[in-house]
């Protein structure tokens, strides 16, 4: 996939439409993890370096659609962007209509303007091209640096380039797109051996298809996670009170058989009587470690047991290149965070390629202090997910050619 990136771009003495993905967590008005726009700078600052200026659109969570609401403003993000730029970052009242306009237009080289929340418009979803219109109008140029969002095709991902493309604008890709697509992308289609994927999760039907694309190409797919056990349910095994697809136990018998020896599930559960909220919850509970497919009535399956674990770290360890989705238990609760642990740790001392992709496994990596020890931590969990399945993103698709 060979696509134009902002490197190509010059943009001296131009305004530059970047759809950054700044959908982050706030807590009582403030970001309480900068990861996505710390990821958003080297291309901001690339624009910047070189005399032109930014015009920064994200979403953030799941407003109505009908207009302003305070608590998905992007005014904390463009807060958090102002301390990690040392630069000022003007905050539009909307991201469209005259106030927008006005702002842009007054944009000097080295400027920052970060517009509210596209979704705060209904039209953003919809990819309504009167909403792209509008936007497109702001700048010189497009550029996506929001893999995150990539495999929507909103407006702001797809419609504004079709349109500016049209009106003779350049459209290219951000420095984090760029890096996503060449890791996520690459690593699939020419990956060194032994290639494993270990994959958790709640739901077989949320990751059948990455299985079933992950089976033909690596040497080895780990399980775990809560799917892990509608894979036991399948196999006769008793489950207690885990959470199951029961209506999925047909599709994970078709994923063992054809599997085979590729296919690797946990040989023992950590289970316990109650589903824990905290560390204190857990002191007052039971917990034991059962084999897998014999977790008690009246307990639930809440990790891959150290078995698995040691098992799961040595494949991991010994790989040329491991892609990781999905915690194996309930990572946020100690003592059914160590099958994520172990994973986590032996990507980390591994010595190949390793992908983190988005999500939870971010969130799991980041919260043990190992993210800077792997190869790559993607910014999407839905977007890794879907190229991991051999999908093709339109909003990729529709930018320049290199």
């Amino acid at each position: 996939m060979s696509k134009r990136t902002i490197a190509d771009l010059d943009p001296a003495g131009k305004r530059v439409l970047i759809r950054v993905d700044f959908n982050v967590p706030l807590r009582d008005g403030v970001v309480t993890d900068d990861r996505r726009v710390r990821m958003a700078l080297p291309t901001i600052q690339s624009v910047l370096d070189r005399g032109g200026s930014c015009v920064l659109m994200s979403h953030l969570g799941r407003p109505s659609g009908n207009g302003y609401e305070s608590a998905y403003s992007l005014a904390p993000a463009a807060k958090c962007l102002e301390g990690l730029l040392g630069r000022p970052v003007t905050m539009a009242k909307d991201s469209v209509g005259e106030s927008a306009r006005a702002l842009c237009g007054a944009l000097a080289p080295g400027g920052v303007v970060l517009l509210e929340n596209l979704r705060f418009h209904a039209e953003e979803k919809k990819g309504d091209d009167g909403f792209a219109n509008q936007l497109a109008q702001l700048a010189d140029a497009y550029c996506n640096d929001a893999f995150g969002a990539c495999h929507r095709e909103h407006a702001s991902m797809y419609s504004v380039p079709k349109t500016m493309k049209s009106a003779g604008k350049p459209a290219v890709l951000g420095f984090l797109v760029e890096k996503e697509v060449r890791y996520l992308d690459g690593v699939m289609s020419a990956p060194d051996r032994p290639f494993v994927a270990v994959l958790g999760g709640a739901k077989v039907s949320d990751k059948i298809k990455v299985i079933d694309r992950l089976l033909t190409v690596c040497d080895q797919v780990l399980i775990g996670g809560a799917m892990a056990y509608t894979f036991s349910l399948a196999q006769g095994g008793a489950v207690g009170d885990s959470l199951v697809e029961p209506d999925k136990t047909e599709l994970a018998l078709q994923l063992i058989e054809r599997g085979g020896d590729k296919l690797v599930l946990p040989s023992d559960t950590v289970c316990c009587d109650r589903f824990p909220k905290s560390a204190e919850d857990v002191a007052s509970a039971e917990v034991k470690t059962v084999p897998a497919g014999q977790v008690p009535d009246g307990f639930e399956g809440l990790d891959i047991g150290p078995e698995s674990a040691a098992r799961y770290a040595q494949l991991v360890r010994e790989a040329s290149t491991v892609i990781w989705n999905g915690p194996m238990g309930v990572f946020e609760v100690p003592p059914f965070d160590a099958g994520t642990k172990a994973v986590a740790e032996a990507l980390a001392a591994g010595s190949g390629t390793s992908i983190v992709g988005g999500g939870d496994s971010a969130a799991a990596i980041a919260q043990m202090g190992l993210d800077d020890r792997v190869t790559h931590v993607s910014t999407g969990g839905g977007a890794s997910l879907e190229m991991l399945e051999g999908k093709r993103f339109a909003t990729v698709d529709v930018l320049d050619d290199a």
